[in-house]
């Protein structure tokens, strides 16, 4: 009896070790390398991707879709795209977005592109979360905006027909959490790079600008006049933004703390986030809390609308004054600049928008 059993698990061994030597082939998604633009390599270091979350082309169709999906909101009404829509450079045309029980946030909702040059990954206008992927997390469960929780949408999408095999085909596995839906999404968001605006053509020898457009840019580069750049950069800054954090002088006192409400260091009281100066054709209303309807606005504000605060930035040199002071012409030509910084070709890129 002993010996047939020996006989046996000698016989089952044998069988197991030869299936080991047997090659077997897994499936792997498709590497999907970002587009980097010409202006950005000759300029800025490569873009920030987490070796935990390559860019593969099933990945990014995957976070594309979840990101037009209203799935993802408690009452499914609310996609991220109804805050963040391609026509606007994904951002929100209204003052402040509405949640999906008609409650309103505080702040304007931040356009989306470029993202994957923001080097030290503080999102959002106060900083508050680190990594592209843990932005699209937030959203979710905020009582302002999706109102939902994580558990409730990734039993929607396990339940659902398609999304399984989807996750299955970009991260080898049908088991749905709220670490890969934010990943797919996060890899869709990465790849929406604006990077083909007039000035982007002038820089690269392809067009003129005019006498107009070229003076607002020389206002927006002096010191004496515009004095824009210390904060958004220059031509040889394609993003258009230092992402750093500086009170502008928009109050003198806050109701919203911004940077210092995430820090609780008073020194950061009433800080945000610098916006990318692209495609403001497309993304008014302007500041944190949207509370300039146009350029022009914007544009006065910095001219003669400064507000002294114990936290106001040191670029904003002459707050005594009110502002820089700006001419009427040198206002017209700065508008005229700022929007040779828009890209056309970005808002109605069909790899953006809904299928």
């Amino acid at each position: 009896m002993k010996k047939k059993v020996l006989n046996i698990i000698v016989i089952v061994s044998f069988i197991c070790a030869s299936c080991t030597d047997e090659s077997v082939e897994s499936y792997a998604p498709t590497p999907s390398a970002l587009d980097t633009p010409k202006l950005f390599d000759d300029n800025i270091i490569a873009p920030v991707i987490p070796n935990d979350n390559a860019q593969t082309l099933e990945g990014i169709a995957l976070g594309k879709k979840l990101f037009f999906d209203p799935m993802l909101s408690g009452n499914n009404t609310q996609a991220c795209a109804d805050c963040h829509a391609p026509q606007n450079a994904f951002s929100d045309a209204a003052r402040f977005s509405d949640g999906i029980d008609g409650s309103l946030g505080k702040r304007n909702s931040m356009p989306l592109f470029n993202l994957a040059w923001n080097y030290d990954e503080k999102f959002f206008w106060d900083g508050n979360t680190f990594s592209l992927e843990h932005q699209a997390f937030v959203p979710v469960t905020d009582p302002l905006e999706m109102k939902s929780s994580w558990s409730d949408v990734t039993q929607k999408l396990q339940n659902h027909q398609e999304y399984p095999s989807l996750f299955e085909q970009a991260f080898g596995t049908s088991e749905i959490d709220s670490t890969l839906v934010t990943k797919a999404i996060a890899q869709f968001e990465r790849t929406l790079i604006s990077a083909n605006s007039k000035f982007d053509k002038f820089l690269l020898g392809e067009t003129e600008l005019t006498p107009e457009e070229t003076n607002g840019f020389n206002v927006f580069m002096d010191e004496a006049r515009g004095d824009c750049f210390h904060c958004h950069g220059s031509d040889k800054n394609p993003l258009w933004t230092d992402n750093a954090f500086h009170n502008n002088g928009l109050d003198e006192t806050f109701t919203d703390l911004g940077l210092g409400a995430v820090t609780g260091d008073p020194a950061d009281n009433g800080k945000f986030r610098t916006p990318s100066l692209r495609n403001l054709a497309f993304t008014a209303p302007y500041m944190h809390d949207g509370r300039f309807s146009t350029l022009e606005d914007v544009i006065n504000h910095y001219s003669e609308g400064l507000k002294s605060s114990p936290t106001i930035d040191p670029l904003m040199k002459k707050v005594a004054q009110g502002g820089v002071g700006l001419t009427e012409k040198d206002k017209a030509d700065l508008k005229a600049f700022l929007l040779t910084l828009t890209d056309y070709d970005f808002i109605n890129n069909p790899d953006f928008n809904q299928n």
